[in-house]
């Protein structure tokens, strides 16, 4: 990216951080067209599954995320709250601390950045910094108070699938026909946004893969992206080191740890790409950004 300079340790930069030089702001009507998509993730937390506990302040977190921007990542996604099963709750105050100052850092010398956070009073803060997209796990559960936001503000939204919280939700995986029920409570909470006055092209739908879905629900909802995209909304496909992944590449009996998942990750991304997914959301980026390259070759794209 051509706002970045050197990371510290492979030119002039001494600061704990990049060198960055100012950047026009740049938002979701910036991004490519002609591929899929990939958004890396920075999770300032201390508890999040694959990662918890890795960036322990804002420079750290803002080191990390441009790394990514110069491996290819399109966006970063900033959560400051693990939503892992089992994962208890933090503070407003928590979470804006941990977020809002790299949101502020990152919109500033122009990368895409996307707020992971079920509230909106995080996302509005962050919208405050610019066009950030706002990625919400919140599924059904979905408060007023965010649609209202996402009406008024005109900013693009994450709606992704999902029953519970991270303490109910993997009691909740329970689907008659997984593709098709996750569809329908889709449009149902899709209704809410527009009987608001969202409009249509603001919203990307995700299947919530690992959000009150067992291993072999995220399998099917991955063979079956054409019925999420028959929604008429970009699909955003987060599979990256989740468990079904880990249980899948299992060694001596026990799941693959987080960071074994990574190659695996990638094939998912290739095929995502491959079936027209808008985005990928992974931690490990430059895997992904390949992935994504193969897949538009493959399909001629390109």
């Amino acid at each position: 990216m051509s706002s970045l300079a050197a990371i510290p340790g492979t030119g002039p930069a001494t600061s704990p951080i990049p060198v960055l030089r100012k950047s026009q702001r740049r938002g979701f009507n910036d991004l490519p067209t002609d591929r899929t998509l990939v958004m890396g993730i920075v999770n300032i937390t201390h508890n999040s599954f694959s990662d918890g506990g890795q960036f322990p302040d804002a420079d750290a977190a803002i080191k990390h995320a441009l790394t990514l921007v110069k491996q290819g990542a399109d966006i970063i996604d900033v959560g400051g709250e693990s939503t892992a099963p089992g994962a208890e709750p933090v503070s407003l105050q928590v979470e804006r601390d941990r977020v809002i100052p790299v949101i502020e850092a990152l919109v500033k010398y122009g990368v895409v950045v996307s707020v992971d956070t079920m509230h909106a009073e995080i996302a509005e803060e962050a919208l405050a910094s610019g066009p950030v997209i706002i990625n919400d796990v919140s599924g059904i559960h979905v408060t007023d108070k965010m649609i209202e936001l996402v009406a008024r503000s005109g900013a693009h939204y994450i709606l992704m699938h999902n029953r519970g919280t991270a303490q109910t939700m993997d009691a909740m995986a329970n689907y008659e026909d997984v593709a098709a029920d996750v569809v329908a409570e889709l449009r149902h909470t899709r209704q809410r946004f527009l009987d608001a006055g969202v409009k249509p092209e603001q919203l990307i739908i995700d299947p919530g893969l690992g959000f009150a879905k067992k291993a072999k629900h995220n399998w099917t909802l991955l063979a079956h992206l054409d019925q999420l995209a028959e929604l008429g909304h970009p699909v955003l496909v987060a599979a990256s080191r989740k468990r079904f992944l880990g249980r899948m590449l299992k060694k001596a009996g026990l799941p693959a740890e987080p960071r074994e998942r990574d190659t695996a990750t990638a094939a998912v991304s290739a095929l995502a790409a491959a079936h027209g997914a808008w985005a990928v959301r992974v931690h490990e980026v430059e895997a992904s950004v390949a992935a994504v390259q193969v897949a538009r070759k493959w399909t001629g794209s390109n």
